[in-house]
């Protein structure tokens, strides 16, 4: 069994594709699989969006345990438009945030030292597409108002058609 690609940032940027394993400051992930559909689990996207639905694997490789929450990753597609972006579904009932299916991953979840999960990411994106990245920027809370941004890291992939 051949161990997958690891990489890790340069000059604050890194770039992987499909099962690559991105190495940020406190965690691994990695994009396993990525298919566009019309409908997942009775959630039915706006006029003209379909779905993007991803399989990824996160490994906690900090100290201590950290707290995630889904939409630290967005997801690009080939568009020059400054909105050509987009954050996890989850499902607004009385201001709590909630998944549409149990195979996501939580909008918040810990992961303890040395914790791996492995969820969907689901994206409402426009129909037409098939070539995105899914993107993760470090934060550090340094103390100041806006804290620290640190390293980008950038997964690029086509997304297999379901539709």
């Amino acid at each position: 069994e051949t161990k997958p690609e690891t990489v890790a940032a340069e000059d604050g940027y890194a770039e992987g594709r499909i099962g690559t394993v991105m190495e940020t400051y406190f965690f691994n992930y990695s994009v396993n699989s990525a298919y566009v559909c019309t409908e997942f689990e009775e959630y039915v996207p706006s006029e003209g969006n379909e779905l993007l639905v991803t399989e990824v694997t996160i490994k906690n490789t900090d100290r201590e345990s950290i707290v995630m929450w889904d939409d630290d990753f967005q997801v690009q597609w080939n568009d020059d438009a400054e909105d050509a972006y987009a954050f996890p579904i989850t499902e607004g009932v009385d201001g709590d945030l909630e998944t549409v299916s149990d195979e996501q991953l939580p909008c918040e979840y810990e992961l303890a030292v040395d914790e791996e999960r492995t969820g969907l990411l689901v994206f409402e994106v426009p129909e037409g597409n098939k070539d995105f990245s899914i993107s993760y920027l470090e934060f550090f809370d340094d103390g100041s108002a806006e804290g620290a941004e640190g390293d980008t890291f950038f997964v690029f992939f086509t997304a297999e058609d379901r539709t």
